[in-house]
Protein backbone atom coordinates (compact mmCIF):
# COMPACT_ATOMS: atom_id res chain seq x y z
CA UNK A 1 0.00 0.00 0.00
CA UNK A 2 0.96 3.27 -1.28
CA UNK A 3 0.65 5.59 2.65
CA UNK A 4 2.13 8.53 0.75
CA UNK A 5 2.23 10.76 -2.39
CA UNK A 6 5.26 12.89 -3.87
CA UNK A 7 3.97 16.61 -4.93
CA UNK A 8 5.35 18.71 -6.76
CA UNK A 9 9.31 18.91 -7.40
CA UNK A 10 10.69 18.41 -3.61
CA UNK A 11 7.74 17.43 -1.55
CA UNK A 12 5.87 14.34 0.01
CA UNK A 13 2.27 14.59 1.80
CA UNK A 14 2.30 11.85 3.88
CA UNK A 15 -1.35 10.47 3.94
CA UNK A 16 -0.57 8.10 6.87
CA UNK A 17 -0.28 9.79 10.11
CA UNK A 18 2.86 10.52 11.86
CA UNK A 19 2.69 12.49 15.22
CA UNK A 20 4.80 13.84 17.49
CA UNK A 21 4.25 11.97 20.36
CA UNK A 22 6.82 13.95 22.98
CA UNK A 23 10.17 16.07 22.92
CA UNK A 24 12.74 17.79 25.26
CA UNK A 25 14.47 20.65 25.10
CA UNK A 26 17.61 20.52 27.16
CA UNK A 27 19.42 24.17 27.19
CA UNK A 28 22.85 25.86 28.39
CA UNK A 29 22.26 28.77 31.64
CA UNK A 30 22.59 31.68 28.57
CA UNK A 31 19.29 29.81 26.81
CA UNK A 32 17.87 29.49 30.23
CA UNK A 33 17.92 33.26 30.75
CA UNK A 34 16.29 34.12 27.24
CA UNK A 35 12.97 34.99 26.43
CA UNK A 36 11.96 31.17 26.45
CA UNK A 37 13.68 29.94 29.54
CA UNK A 38 10.63 28.87 31.70
CA UNK A 39 9.54 26.55 28.63
CA UNK A 40 12.82 24.36 28.62
CA UNK A 41 12.97 21.24 30.31
CA UNK A 42 16.33 21.54 31.65
CA UNK A 43 18.92 24.31 31.94
CA UNK A 44 21.99 23.49 32.52
CA UNK A 45 23.88 25.70 34.73
CA UNK A 46 27.23 24.27 34.41
CA UNK A 47 28.41 24.88 30.58
CA UNK A 48 30.83 21.80 31.21
CA UNK A 49 27.89 19.47 32.33
CA UNK A 50 30.25 18.09 34.89
CA UNK A 51 32.49 16.89 32.07
CA UNK A 52 36.33 17.56 30.66
CA UNK A 53 35.20 18.76 27.53
CA UNK A 54 32.80 20.93 25.56
CA UNK A 55 32.46 18.30 23.33
CA UNK A 56 31.73 15.60 26.08
CA UNK A 57 29.48 17.92 27.33
CA UNK A 58 27.37 18.16 24.42
CA UNK A 59 26.49 14.16 24.11
CA UNK A 60 25.91 14.66 27.99
CA UNK A 61 23.03 16.88 26.56
CA UNK A 62 21.80 14.55 24.11
CA UNK A 63 21.69 11.79 26.72
CA UNK A 64 19.71 13.90 28.68
CA UNK A 65 17.71 15.12 26.09
CA UNK A 66 17.09 11.62 24.33
CA UNK A 67 16.07 9.70 28.20
CA UNK A 68 13.53 13.19 28.81
CA UNK A 69 11.85 12.50 25.64
CA UNK A 70 11.51 8.66 26.36
CA UNK A 71 9.97 9.21 30.11
CA UNK A 72 7.68 11.81 28.73
CA UNK A 73 6.63 9.45 26.31
CA UNK A 74 6.49 6.33 28.73
CA UNK A 75 8.82 4.77 26.25
CA UNK A 76 12.24 2.47 27.06
CA UNK A 77 15.39 3.03 24.45
CA UNK A 78 14.54 -0.48 24.02
CA UNK A 79 11.32 0.38 22.24
CA UNK A 80 12.84 2.57 19.34
CA UNK A 81 13.55 1.07 16.08
CA UNK A 82 15.96 3.97 14.69
CA UNK A 83 17.36 7.21 15.75
CA UNK A 84 17.96 9.66 13.56
CA UNK A 85 20.61 12.33 15.14
CA UNK A 86 23.39 14.31 14.01
CA UNK A 87 25.36 17.62 15.23
CA UNK A 88 27.68 19.86 13.86
CA UNK A 89 31.14 18.31 14.81
CA UNK A 90 33.53 16.82 12.93
CA UNK A 91 32.21 12.82 12.36
CA UNK A 92 29.19 13.66 14.70
CA UNK A 93 31.16 13.13 17.73
CA UNK A 94 28.70 14.49 19.87
CA UNK A 95 26.10 11.94 18.92
CA UNK A 96 28.15 9.03 18.61
CA UNK A 97 29.44 9.44 21.97
CA UNK A 98 26.24 10.89 23.32
CA UNK A 99 23.75 8.02 22.43
CA UNK A 100 25.99 4.41 22.49
CA UNK A 101 24.51 3.72 25.28
CA UNK A 102 20.81 3.70 24.47
CA UNK A 103 22.14 0.62 22.19
CA UNK A 104 19.62 1.64 19.19
CA UNK A 105 19.87 1.60 15.62
CA UNK A 106 21.72 4.85 14.46
CA UNK A 107 21.42 6.89 11.43
CA UNK A 108 23.94 9.38 11.71
CA UNK A 109 23.19 13.00 9.91
CA UNK A 110 24.91 15.93 9.11
CA UNK A 111 22.90 18.64 7.52
CA UNK A 112 24.28 21.43 10.10
CA UNK A 113 21.46 23.70 11.46
CA UNK A 114 19.06 21.85 9.88
CA UNK A 115 19.85 18.45 10.78
CA UNK A 116 16.92 18.98 13.04
CA UNK A 117 14.24 19.18 9.96
CA UNK A 118 16.41 16.31 7.88
CA UNK A 119 16.02 14.11 11.29
CA UNK A 120 12.23 14.79 11.46
CA UNK A 121 11.89 14.29 7.89
CA UNK A 122 13.55 11.38 7.74
CA UNK A 123 11.82 9.97 10.81
CA UNK A 124 8.81 10.51 9.49
CA UNK A 125 8.73 8.90 6.59
CA UNK A 126 10.29 5.80 8.44
CA UNK A 127 6.73 5.86 10.00
CA UNK A 128 4.97 6.37 7.69
CA UNK A 129 6.38 3.60 5.66
CA UNK A 130 5.53 0.99 8.31
CA UNK A 131 9.33 0.61 8.73
CA UNK A 132 9.00 1.50 12.96
CA UNK A 133 6.73 2.07 15.39
CA UNK A 134 8.74 4.34 17.26
CA UNK A 135 11.26 6.72 15.95
CA UNK A 136 13.60 9.45 18.22
CA UNK A 137 15.09 12.12 15.91
CA UNK A 138 17.63 14.67 17.60
CA UNK A 139 20.25 17.31 17.24
CA UNK A 140 22.59 19.57 19.74
CA UNK A 141 24.89 22.06 19.65
CA UNK A 142 27.12 23.24 22.04
CA UNK A 143 28.70 27.56 22.18
CA UNK A 144 31.93 25.71 23.62
CA UNK A 145 32.30 22.91 21.07
CA UNK A 146 31.27 24.85 18.10
CA UNK A 147 33.11 28.04 18.37
CA UNK A 148 36.55 25.92 18.81
CA UNK A 149 35.66 24.14 15.86
CA UNK A 150 34.52 26.67 13.48
CA UNK A 151 36.28 30.53 14.50
CA UNK A 152 38.65 31.11 17.58
CA UNK A 153 39.66 29.65 20.89
CA UNK A 154 37.37 31.10 23.42
CA UNK A 155 40.07 32.56 25.59
CA UNK A 156 41.34 34.48 22.47
CA UNK A 157 38.53 37.17 23.03
CA UNK A 158 38.07 38.25 18.97
CA UNK A 159 35.58 40.74 19.09
CA UNK A 160 32.26 39.69 17.14
CA UNK A 161 31.00 41.13 13.86
CA UNK A 162 27.27 42.84 14.70
CA UNK A 163 26.30 40.28 11.77
CA UNK A 164 27.66 36.98 13.94
CA UNK A 165 25.21 34.48 16.01
CA UNK A 166 25.80 32.78 18.97
CA UNK A 167 25.79 29.46 19.24
CA UNK A 168 23.12 27.98 20.98
CA UNK A 169 24.15 25.40 23.54
CA UNK A 170 20.89 23.03 23.39
CA UNK A 171 19.75 19.48 22.66
CA UNK A 172 16.30 18.53 21.26
CA UNK A 173 14.85 14.86 21.26
CA UNK A 174 11.40 13.68 19.63
CA UNK A 175 9.51 10.75 19.62
CA UNK A 176 8.07 9.88 16.40
CA UNK A 177 5.11 7.30 16.26
CA UNK A 178 1.55 6.22 14.13
CA UNK A 179 -0.24 6.27 17.30
CA UNK A 180 -2.50 9.19 17.12
CA UNK A 181 -1.07 13.04 18.74
CA UNK A 182 -1.97 16.24 19.12
CA UNK A 183 0.49 17.60 16.51
CA UNK A 184 0.94 15.76 12.99
CA UNK A 185 3.89 15.91 10.44
CA UNK A 186 1.52 15.84 7.15
CA UNK A 187 4.42 17.04 4.62
CA UNK A 188 7.80 17.49 3.74
CA UNK A 189 9.69 19.75 1.19
CA UNK A 190 13.14 18.40 1.23
CA UNK A 191 15.67 21.29 0.52
CA UNK A 192 18.29 21.62 -2.16
CA UNK A 193 22.04 23.16 -1.59
CA UNK A 194 21.89 26.65 -2.69
CA UNK A 195 25.18 28.69 -2.92
CA UNK A 196 24.96 32.85 -3.37
CA UNK A 197 28.71 32.80 -3.11
CA UNK A 198 28.95 34.10 0.85
CA UNK A 199 32.53 33.74 2.09
CA UNK A 200 32.12 35.50 5.78
CA UNK A 201 31.53 32.70 8.04
CA UNK A 202 30.37 35.17 10.46
CA UNK A 203 27.38 35.73 8.75
CA UNK A 204 25.61 32.65 8.46
CA UNK A 205 22.16 34.48 8.20
CA UNK A 206 23.35 35.72 4.58
CA UNK A 207 24.45 32.30 3.51
CA UNK A 208 21.47 30.48 4.39
CA UNK A 209 18.68 33.02 3.26
CA UNK A 210 18.31 31.71 -0.37
CA UNK A 211 18.22 28.12 1.10
CA UNK A 212 15.40 29.10 3.27
CA UNK A 213 13.71 31.06 0.45
CA UNK A 214 13.81 27.83 -2.27
CA UNK A 215 12.22 25.36 0.12
CA UNK A 216 9.66 27.97 1.12
CA UNK A 217 8.55 28.62 -1.98
CA UNK A 218 9.27 25.83 -3.34
CA UNK A 219 6.66 24.52 -0.48
CA UNK A 220 3.89 26.68 -1.50
CA UNK A 221 4.17 25.62 -5.32
CA UNK A 222 4.46 22.11 -4.42
CA UNK A 223 1.17 22.11 -1.73
CA UNK A 224 -0.69 25.01 -4.08
CA UNK A 225 -0.41 27.32 -0.63
CA UNK A 226 -0.26 30.84 -0.28
CA UNK A 227 2.28 31.65 3.09
CA UNK A 228 -1.22 32.59 4.39
CA UNK A 229 -2.45 28.91 4.63
CA UNK A 230 0.47 28.75 7.45
CA UNK A 231 -0.57 30.36 10.87
CA UNK A 232 3.43 30.56 11.18
CA UNK A 233 6.50 30.11 9.12
CA UNK A 234 9.42 28.96 11.22
CA UNK A 235 12.88 29.47 9.93
CA UNK A 236 15.75 27.84 11.82
CA UNK A 237 18.48 30.49 12.18
CA UNK A 238 18.83 33.31 9.83
CA UNK A 239 18.52 35.78 12.83
CA UNK A 240 18.01 39.93 11.79
CA UNK A 241 20.24 40.10 9.51
CA UNK A 242 19.19 36.77 7.19
CA UNK A 243 15.16 37.17 8.35
CA UNK A 244 15.59 41.19 6.23
CA UNK A 245 17.10 38.81 3.28
CA UNK A 246 15.15 35.99 3.38
CA UNK A 247 12.23 38.33 2.78
CA UNK A 248 13.24 40.19 -0.05
CA UNK A 249 14.52 36.87 -1.62
CA UNK A 250 10.82 35.80 -0.77
CA UNK A 251 9.19 38.73 -2.23
CA UNK A 252 10.94 38.76 -5.34
CA UNK A 253 9.51 35.35 -6.27
CA UNK A 254 5.82 36.84 -5.32
CA UNK A 255 5.16 36.10 -2.41
CA UNK A 256 4.90 38.31 1.08
CA UNK A 257 5.60 36.29 4.57
CA UNK A 258 6.59 39.37 6.86
CA UNK A 259 3.07 38.83 8.48
CA UNK A 260 3.62 35.22 9.70
CA UNK A 261 7.05 34.67 9.36
CA UNK A 262 9.43 33.92 12.59
CA UNK A 263 12.74 32.91 13.14
CA UNK A 264 13.76 30.42 16.26
CA UNK A 265 17.30 32.19 16.24
CA UNK A 266 15.17 35.60 16.97
CA UNK A 267 12.94 33.59 19.23
CA UNK A 268 15.56 32.20 21.67
CA UNK A 269 17.63 35.23 22.95
CA UNK A 270 16.84 39.13 23.61
CA UNK A 271 19.06 40.78 21.48
CA UNK A 272 18.94 43.90 23.73
CA UNK A 273 19.93 42.38 26.55
CA UNK A 274 22.00 39.37 25.66
CA UNK A 275 24.42 40.62 23.46
CA UNK A 276 24.00 37.91 20.74
CA UNK A 277 24.05 40.44 18.05
CA UNK A 278 22.01 38.78 15.38
CA UNK A 279 20.35 35.92 16.75
CA UNK A 280 20.85 32.65 17.73
CA UNK A 281 22.00 29.69 15.66
CA UNK A 282 23.29 26.06 16.03
CA UNK A 283 21.66 22.72 15.57
CA UNK A 284 20.19 22.98 18.84
CA UNK A 285 18.66 26.38 18.05
CA UNK A 286 15.66 25.39 16.08
CA UNK A 287 15.11 21.95 17.67
CA UNK A 288 14.61 23.49 21.56
CA UNK A 289 12.86 26.33 19.75
CA UNK A 290 10.27 23.68 18.19
CA UNK A 291 9.71 21.59 21.49
CA UNK A 292 9.40 24.06 24.17
CA UNK A 293 7.76 26.93 21.53
CA UNK A 294 6.34 25.49 18.72
CA UNK A 295 4.99 22.95 19.72
CA UNK A 296 2.79 23.76 22.78
CA UNK A 297 1.02 26.32 20.89
CA UNK A 298 0.05 23.85 17.91
CA UNK A 299 -1.03 21.38 20.73
CA UNK A 300 -3.17 24.03 22.12
CA UNK A 301 -4.69 24.20 18.77
CA UNK A 302 -3.25 28.36 18.97
CA UNK A 303 -1.83 27.51 15.68
CA UNK A 304 -3.27 25.41 13.07
CA UNK A 305 -0.52 24.62 10.55
CA UNK A 306 2.94 25.62 11.05
CA UNK A 307 5.86 25.51 8.27
CA UNK A 308 9.07 24.88 9.96
CA UNK A 309 11.94 25.31 8.14
CA UNK A 310 15.63 24.45 10.06
CA UNK A 311 18.59 26.32 7.48
CA UNK A 312 21.92 24.89 7.60
CA UNK A 313 25.04 26.62 6.38
CA UNK A 314 27.08 23.81 5.10
CA UNK A 315 30.94 24.84 6.10
CA UNK A 316 33.85 23.06 7.48
CA UNK A 317 37.11 24.59 9.10
CA UNK A 318 38.65 22.73 5.92
CA UNK A 319 36.35 24.45 3.64
CA UNK A 320 36.63 27.82 5.06
CA UNK A 321 40.53 27.69 5.46
CA UNK A 322 40.68 26.74 1.43
CA UNK A 323 38.84 29.86 0.71
CA UNK A 324 35.80 28.15 -0.28
CA UNK A 325 31.87 29.90 -0.07
CA UNK A 326 29.46 29.03 2.41
CA UNK A 327 26.53 26.72 1.12
CA UNK A 328 23.03 27.01 2.71
CA UNK A 329 20.66 24.25 2.83
CA UNK A 330 16.87 24.11 4.63
CA UNK A 331 14.18 21.17 4.97
CA UNK A 332 10.29 22.30 5.79
CA UNK A 333 8.16 20.57 7.76
CA UNK A 334 4.71 20.51 7.28
CA UNK A 335 3.15 20.77 11.33
CA UNK A 336 -0.76 20.36 12.38
CA UNK A 337 -2.75 20.57 14.86
CA UNK A 338 -5.10 17.49 15.35
CA UNK A 339 -8.23 17.78 17.64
Amino acid sequence: MDNNRMRGKQSIELDRGVYIMSSASVTGKKEGEGPLGDKFDIVCDDPMLGQDSWELAESTMQKKAAQTALEKAGLSASQLRYIFAGDLLGQLIATSFGLETLDVPLFGLFGACSTCGESLALGAMTICGGYADYVMSLTSSHFGSAEKQFRFPLEYGNQRPLSATWTVTGSGAFILSGKRGKVRISGITTGKIVDYGVKDSLNMGAAMAPAACQAITQNFKDFDRKPQDYDRIFTGDLGYVGQQILWDLVSEQGYDIRKNHGDCGIEIYDQKTQDTHAGGSGCGCSAVTLSSYILPLLEQGTWKRVLFVPTGALLSPTSFNEGQSVPGIAHGIVLEHCR
